[in-house]
C-alpha cells in the first residue's frame, strides 16, 4: 500500500507534516510505505537532523504550491508541478493507493472531482465528521461543508455514503441513519427536508430510523446524521470550539476531550473513484499521524470498491 502526502500544504509546513509522517511511519506495517510530495530537499534535511533515515520514505521532488487563497480551477491548470497536482496525477495513475492533504480544500475537491472523478451515479460527492458519543461511541455527520444547498436525492445518496461508511470503517452493523430536521414528525422541516423524508421512509438502501433534531448528535438515536453542508459545517465548528473553550479555561473532561480534531485528523472525500482525504490546514504533527493511520483503514475497508458496488 502506497498513501501519498502533500507535506507543502498547510500553515506549519513541511515540519509538521514530516513530524506527523515520521510518527505514522512508527506504527505503519512494513507493507506500508507513505510518499511524501513536495520539497524533497527539506524532506531529508528534517528527516537527518531527527535521525531518521529518509530511506523510509518514498520521496517525490517538487517546491511548487497552491496557496490557500488561490482559486482551485485555476491554480490546477495553471501549476501541473504544485505538490496537489502531483499528487492526484499519481492517484490516477493508480501510483497511489490514496492521496492526503492540509492544502487548498476547493483544489483537493476540484482534484478529486477532475482527476479520479465520482463514482458513476453518485450525483455529489461530500465530506463528513464524526461526533463522539456521550456512550463512547462515534456517530457519523454529513455533509459538512461541500454542498451548501442539496435536493432530497442528494440528501438520500449521503445517507447511503454514510451508511457504507459506518458499516465498512466504524464497523457497525446496520448503521441507523437520521435525517437532520426540526422535529421527529414527518411534516416538519422546510421543503427539502420533507421530500427527502419521503424518499428515505420505505428505503432498503439504508437503515433508515427517521427525523432526528439537534439533540440528538451526540446520544444513541443515530449512528449517521444527513443534513446538506451549510448545516453540517454550522455544527462542525460549533462542536470544534465545544474543546476550544474547555481548554481555555484550563479544564480536562474525558468527554469533551474527545472533541479535539487531532483525534481524527482529517476526513475522506465520499463517492469518488479513491481514497482522498482532506486535514486542517493548522493540523499538528498528531493530526497527521492520525489522518495517516485513518487512510490506512479506509484503503483496507476498500471503502470506493464498496460504493461502486451500491451505485452500479
Amino acid at each position: 500500500m502506497k498513501i501519498g502526502f502533500d507535506i507543502m500544504g498547510g500553515d506549519h509546513a513541511p515540519a509538521n507534516e514530516i513530524e506527523g509522517a515520521i510518527l505514522a511511519s512508527e506504527v505503519f506495517p512494513p507493507t506500508v510505505k507513505l510518499v511524501l510530495i513536495g520539497d524533497s530537499d527539506a524532506a531529508k534535511t528534517y528527516l537527518t537532523s531527527k535521525n531518521v533515515d529518509p530511506n523510509r520514505f518514498e520521496l517525490v521532488h517538487t517546491t511548487e504550491v497552491i496557496d490557500m487563497g488561490e482559486h482551485p480551477t485555476k491554480a490546477l491548470s495553471q501549476k501541473p508541478n504544485s505538490s496537489i497536482s502531483i499528487g492526484f496525477k499519481l492517484l490516477k495513475e493508480n501510483k497511489l493507493n490514496a492521496f492526503c492533504s492540509a492544502g487548498n480544500t476547493g483544489a483537493m475537491l476540484v482534484g478529486s472531482m477532475f482527476s479520479v472523478k465520482s463514482v458513476p451515479g453518485v450525483i455529489r460527492p461530500c465530506i463528513a465528521t464524526v461526533l463522539p458519543k456521550v456512550n463512547g461511541g462515534y456517530g457519523l455527520l454529513l455533509d459538512v461543508g461541500t454542498n451548501a444547498d442539496c435536493k432530497p436525492d442528494v440528501l438520500y445518496q449521503f445517507a447511503i455514503l454514510g451508511s457504507l461508511y459506518s458499516e465498512f470503517v466504524e464497523k457497525i452493523e446496520s448503521p441507523k441513519v437520521g435525517l437532520l430536521n426540526l422535529g421527529e414528525e414527518p411534516e416538519k422541516g422546510n421543503l427539502v427536508a420533507q421530500a427527502a423524508y419521503g424518499l428515505m421512509k420505505d428505503t432498503k438502501d439504508f437503515n433508515f430510523i427517521g427525523n432526528v433534531e439537534g439533540r440528538d448528535f451526540f446520544n444513541d438515536k443515530a449512528d449517521v446524521i444527513v443534513c446538506e453542508g451549510f448545516v453540517g459545517n454550522v455544527v462542525l465548528k460549533m462542536a470544534e470550539s465545544f474543546y476550544r473553550m474547555i481548554k481555555k479555561r484550563d479544564r480536562s473532561d474525558e468527554y469533551f476531550d474527545r472533541f479535539n480534531y487531532e483525534i481524527y485528523g482529517g476526513t475522506p472525500i465520499l463517492g469518488i473513484n479513491s481514497t482522498v482525504m482532506i486535514a486542517h490546514g493548522i493540523s499538528s504533527p498528531t493530526a497527521f499521524k492520525n489522518m495517516l493511520l485513518q487512510t490506512k483503514e479506509i484503503v483496507d475497508a476498500n471503502l470506493p470498491e464498496k460504493i461502486k458496488q451500491v451505485f452500479n
